[in-house]
């Protein structure tokens, strides 16, 4: 998780990539708007695929150190 910061006087705090102003939600919503890692990074070019790598991560952690609750299914 070293490839992700914050800083509460950039983007209003919200954890970022690197200290880049790239929030990680949105790398984590183009990844779920179908882009692969490959298009983020060339969509944004100061982006590796570690960068990537680590917003997934720490994506999943996050949700898994929640509970939320979602409607059941059949």
């Amino acid at each position: 998780m070293n490839r992700l910061t914050v800083n509460h006087h950039q983007m209003g705090g919200l954890p970022c990539i690197r200290g880049l102003r790239i929030p990680v939600a949105t790398v984590v919503n183009m990844i779920a708007d179908g882009m692969t890692p490959d298009e983020v990074v060339a969509e944004l070019p100061p982006l590796e695929l570690e960068d990537v790598a680590a917003a997934l991560r720490f994506a999943a952690d996050t949700v898994s150190d929640r509970e939320i609750l979602l409607q059941p299914s059949a």
